[in-house]
């Protein structure tokens, strides 16, 4: 009786091991990982971003000491800032199309506002050659280029995700265990010249 009980327990152990490497092999698990993999590639966009908007006070205070009364670009500047970081989105709000977009319009707007700066900068020879200047602006241009890096990344992660819960067998995953997680939103080009990158050149 006994070696009969446990021939019944080795047997389900190995039903259970099967089942288990089955579901595991079969891409239970991948729509999860790629959501994650959303939330991450998100995460660092919001690092690039809060970095450049950590630069502008000490540029627009350089700025200042050589062009106090271009204060109307200044403004804007600041005020772009502060609307650029006003608006947050996170994991959890990551699934919400129209706060994707006013987060996106407002760093556009920022970008908008920094280039106009950039433009004004040209009219000052002594700020141009200010170290602090200098320092900013290698700086600033590192930082465009993280950001443009960091949304390639989202943009892939994203492609990924959806296109995991779009086609089989991760539909079937999708609809059994993993409803709750929608498709994700994605940056669009929402300027004209969108395919520019913003200049930031002194």
């Amino acid at each position: 009786m006994q070696a009969a009980q446990t021939i019944r327990w080795g047997w389900k152990a190995a039903a259970l091991l099967l089942i288990s490497s089955v579901l595991s092999g079969c891409g239970i698990n991948k729509i999860p990982t790629l959501d994650e993999q959303v939330k991450a590639a998100w995460a660092q966009v919001q690092n690039q971003y809060q970095r450049r908007a950590d630069l502008i006070p000490n540029l627009v205070e350089v700025v200042k000491g050589y062009a106090a009364h271009e204060q109307d670009t200044l403004t804007a500047v600041i005020e772009a800032r502060a609307k650029a970081t006003s608006i947050q989105v996170d994991a959890s709000t990551l699934d919400n199309p129209e706060k994707l977009k006013q987060f996106q319009q407002a760093q556009e707007g920022l970008s908008g506002a920094l280039s106009r700066l950039m433009v004004v900068s040209e009219r000052y020879p002594d700020l141009k050659a200010n170290q602090n200047f200098l320092a900013l602006q290698s700086q600033l241009e590192g930082t465009e280029n993280r950001i443009s890096v960091a949304r390639r990344d989202f943009i892939a992660a994203v492609q990924a995700f959806n296109t995991e819960i779009r086609t089989f067998p991760g539909r079937l995953w999708h609809s059994v265990m993993y409803s709750d997680l929608p498709m994700r939103a994605n940056f669009e080009a929402t300027s004209a010249d969108a395919d520019k990158a913003p200049q930031v050149k002194f």
